[in-house]
């Protein structure tokens, strides 16, 4: 049966325990924080034929198919390729499914995710479904980032944010999750995926830290001249294009704290501490700000995924970030 985490606890009662359930829910919050554990756990309560409480029973025929991945009352739809658009003709598919009456007598129940990744065709082809669903359908939107969703498609839809964990509750929750990892290990994870703590697993699986520690000496040896930002754009190859806007997003932001604030303990992680503080003291605030609004119109392309090459864009940002001490 589809588990939840401890920081949904709250929110799983009140989904979970509405008398009537709409017809369509946008299950919305930052990435990694277990809104699709969440959707999944409410399809499957949805669609049991007799829940125990505010769970699925597990046992009944209908658990047992969802369970086994051939529930013929069950759709989910996601990109065909990781990162790529739903197209329209996806939508089509889905349409013609939400038009059938259930097999097994009850509901159907959709799950899309994410829902942001609907291009504009597939997402206006959605829109009937959304505002009159056939039958007893419900279908649960999952998405990251909702701003980018059609305002029509949103206010179809019952919208639940979805909570972040607090630090120690993630810290607490991560200690099971990462045992290999020390205590310091486990804050730097959280702190390099912005508090949420599925995607703090899944950056040290990718072997983030291994990568940040290429990415900031990269950095220092560009402000000592040591690296070209060639050199630097060719030797980041492996490493996913907006992680690194994040990083510098996050810099750019540190250094302008900085500027307004002296305060030291406000200069971010232990290892770009120095240099944050160092182009805080020797960059005009100008210069910074003009930098990070290109940092964002940027690293909104790459979210957009915009066709974009990678070696001419991160020239351009190291180019940039190279020439920005002594220019006060």
């Amino acid at each position: 049966m589809a588990e939840t985490y401890p920081w949904q606890a709250a929110l799983w009662q009140q989904l979970a325990g509405r008398t009537q359930h709409a017809h369509a829910y946008l299950l919305h919050g930052a990435k990694g924080i277990g809104k699709r554990a969440l959707a999944e756990r409410l399809m499957a309560l949805l669609l049991c034929q007799r829940p125990e409480g505010l769970n699925a029973c597990g046992q009944c025929k209908s658990c047992l198919l969802l369970a086994a991945g051939s529930h013929p009352d069950n759709y989910v739809l996601e990109p065909e390729e990781a990162d790529k658009a739903i197209k329209v003709d996806q939508v089509r598919d889905l349409v013609s499914f939400v038009v059938q009456t259930a097999q097994l007598g009850g509901r159907k129940v959709v799950l899309i995710e994410p829902a942001e990744s609907m291009n504009i065709n597939a997402a206006n082809a959605l829109l009937k479904s959304l505002e009159e669903p056939s039958g007893n359908t419900v279908l649960l939107l999952v998405s990251h980032q909702p701003s980018r969703l059609l305002p029509t498609i949103k206010s179809r839809c019952v919208q639940q944010a979805c909570p972040l964990p607090g630090t120690a509750q993630s810290l607490e929750w991560l200690a099971t999750a990462l045992p290999d990892c020390d205590e310091a290990e486990r804050a730097e994870l959280l702190t390099l995926a912005a508090g949420s703590p599925l995607a703090a697993v899944t950056l040290q699986a990718q072997g983030v830290r291994e990568q940040r520690a290429l990415v900031v000496d990269g950095v220092k040896k560009l402000l000592k001249q040591q690296q070209s930002a060639s050199q630097l754009a060719e030797a980041w190859n492996a490493i996913p294009l907006l992680l690194l806007f994040d990083w510098f997003c996050d810099w750019s932001n540190l250094i302008l704290r900085y500027q307004l604030t002296q305060d030291e303990e406000g200069l971010g992680l232990g290892d770009m501490r120095k240099v944050v503080q160092y182009l805080a003291q020797k960059s005009a605030q100008d210069k910074v700000l003009s930098i990070q609004d290109w940092i964002l119109v940027q690293r909104q392309k790459v979210l957009a995924k915009a066709n974009l090459n990678r070696v001419l864009l991160l020239e351009a940002l190291l180019v940039s970030w190279a020439t920005l001490p002594g220019q006060r």
